[in-house]
């Protein structure tokens, strides 16, 4: 929903939104401004990504869990506040990506709880909507940190409550919610050393303040999409992260590179596109500007049609992001996936590359979700993959931390018998997998993947996306890093030394095999090059090479 939709309202019906009890309708209404002013600021939380690597999804991962929670509400008729609440937290909990979306599907549901059975909410239903959303919130996480989306929630519910003895107005508890929002996100570091170490604030946390905050704007009548006018050094604009995750409406990317006739009013452009599509980023260097925007169909001649109004066009690419997402799973269709029968164990296994699914296809798995960083697929996409599979005894290999709780949550709303086995990259996806015996005991099968996790240690290369202090490591944007089981350990100049320093930290000559899954990013003959060195190094060792075709990152190592 854009701003438009929400300025339709004249004043009157503003103010008596202000003055009334929120019905349904006006529930709906106060969500998709929510929405709106996130969506809005959806790449500043993105950028609140503790580690320089490239999985700051947390703003996409909420917006995309928004989205299907008023999709949802929008089929409710119904004005009862209650029943719409439901329709929100079902279409939240469906669409929940990634840990902040989990966690906030977990919100909406305590809030739907609260309103259930009501036909409007007042300012001491809100108060107590929010207590049981932080006590939702909290009982879905098996270990809650503070510092998080779940201590904010936390403080605004408490703060909530004292303002309720001040105030009956809705108007005013909303305002001192978000006050007391902006305060708790602002805290977050305190609670939480890695945020302070990055000079960062969760990001969750402030998806969850802008959410409210959206509510606010709009009961004041301000403005909801008021674009960043940010303009970045070519060398800065990252168009492959951006076209990662294809949102509803995301149709084509255009890119186009201009020189302006005259000075750029780089806000009333901003503006201007902004009417047009999304994803929107400006980049300048030597008086010539690139634009880049995801749109729909019908608009994806509309940014040049605008952009020659200000200037000269040198240059417009343009890519159809939908038959690349077709493409995608045309090739996951083209799998020969494992056929299981009735009684026998099935192995979903998230992956993120062709490559790393044709190997988990060889393994044995039943079906593939398509996900990883900055892709994580929803609740009920992982659910699809197994609804319909003749067996009633599931497994779930979700291979990356942030899809995990999503994965959980998937195995809780099916009467399938379904467990998860928390992998959190793909070696120990297929570790796991080796341990499978499709018609043995499901409990034994569930104890030995688990216990596999602990056989190969992961390393991973990329690139970093900004310039950081981590436990005394210094990282400089666009230097190539080396995780160890997900613990940065070193920042290079050469992936050639990530791999070397990798390998001494893993201890790899304690073991003795390396297997090294490249990505789209690397080519062929360099990781050639890459494997001749690690065996010259480790003469003993067994090193593989398989095609991995993981976006962002060039290596992903198994040590075993």
């Amino acid at each position: 929903m854009s701003s438009k939709t929400t300025s339709v309202l004249s004043t009157t019906e503003r103010h008596k939104l202000l003055e009334s009890p929120v019905d349904g309708n006006g529930l709906k209404i106060l969500l998709e401004a929510g929405l709106t002013w996130l969506r809005t600021n959806q790449e500043i939380v993105n950028a609140l990504n503790v580690f320089p690597v490239p999985d700051g999804d947390t703003g996409t991962n909420m917006v995309l869990t928004m989205q299907a929670a008023i999709d949802e509400a929008s089929q409710q008729r119904d004005p009862n506040v209650g029943a719409t609440a439901r329709a929100i937290a079902q279409g939240a909990l469906m669409g929940a990506r990634g840990n902040s979306g989990v966690i906030l599907s977990q919100i909406w549901r305590g809030f739907a709880r609260a309103l259930d059975h009501y036909d409007t909410m007042d300012a001491p239903l809100l108060v107590k909507a929010l207590q049981e959303s932080r006590s939702t919130a909290y009982k879905g996480v098996v270990r809650p940190v503070e510092g998080t989306i779940l201590t904010v929630i936390k403080d605004m519910a408490n703060h909530a409550e004292t303002t309720l003895n001040e105030t009956d107005e809705l108007n005013q508890l909303l305002i001192d919610v978000v006050e007391a929002a902006e305060v708790s996100v602002a805290k977050t570091p305190d609670l939480l050393p890695i945020l302070k170490q990055a000079g960062v604030v969760d990001a969750g946390g402030k998806g969850l303040l802008l959410i409210f905050e959206g509510m606010l704007r709009f009961l004041q009548d301000e403005p909801l999409d008021t674009a960043l006018a940010e303009v970045k050094p070519l060398s800065e604009m990252n168009l492959d992260n951006a076209m990662e995750t294809v949102e509803p409406g995301q149709d084509y990317e255009v890119v186009i590179d201009f020189t302006p006739d005259n000075t750029l009013d780089l806000e009333a452009y901003f503006s201007g596109l902004s009417e047009i599509g999304t994803s929107i980023q400006v980049g300048e260097g030597d008086g010539m500007y690139r634009m880049h925007i995801h749109v729909p169909t019908e608009n994806r001649y509309h940014p040049i049609d605008y952009t020659m109004t200000l200037g000269t066009i040198q240059k417009v690419m343009m890519e159809n992001l939908l038959d690349q997402m077709n493409n995608n799973k045309k090739n996951a269709d083209n799998l020969k996936l494992a056929t299981v029968q009735p009684g026998e164990i099935a192995v979903v296994a998230v992956s993120p590359g062709y490559g790393l699914s044709r190997i988990f296809a060889s393994l044995g798995v039943a079906a593939i979700v398509t996900g990883g960083q900055t892709m994580n697929p929803s609740v009920k996409e992982i659910l699809a993959a197994f609804e319909n599979l003749p067996t009633d005894k599931v497994i779930i290999l979700p291979n990356n931390k942030n899809i995990v709780l999503a994965a959980e949550k998937a195995a809780s709303v099916t009467v399938k018998k379904v467990k998860v086995i928390p992998t959190v990259n793909a070696p120990q996806g297929f570790s796991a997998m080796l341990r499978l015996v499709p018609d043995g005991d499901f409990e034994e099968n569930v104890e030995s993947m688990n216990e596999s996790l602990d056989e190969v240690d992961t390393g991973e290369i990329t690139t970093a996306t900004r310039s950081v202090e981590i436990d005394g490591l210094q990282v400089k944007k666009g230097q190539v890093i080396a995780l160890l089981n997900g613990k940065l350990i070193t920042s290079t100049k050469t992936i050639e030394e990530a791999c070397e320093q990798l390998l001494q930290k893993a201890k790899a000559e304690d073991f003795e095999r390396i297997t090294l899954f490249y990505g789209e990013n690397i080519n062929n003959n360099h990781v050639n090059q890459l494997a001749d060195r690690i065996r010259s190094a480790y003469p003993n060792h067994e090193v593989e090479i398989h095609e991995g075709g993981q976006a962002h990152y060039q290596l992903i190592l198994a040590i075993e």
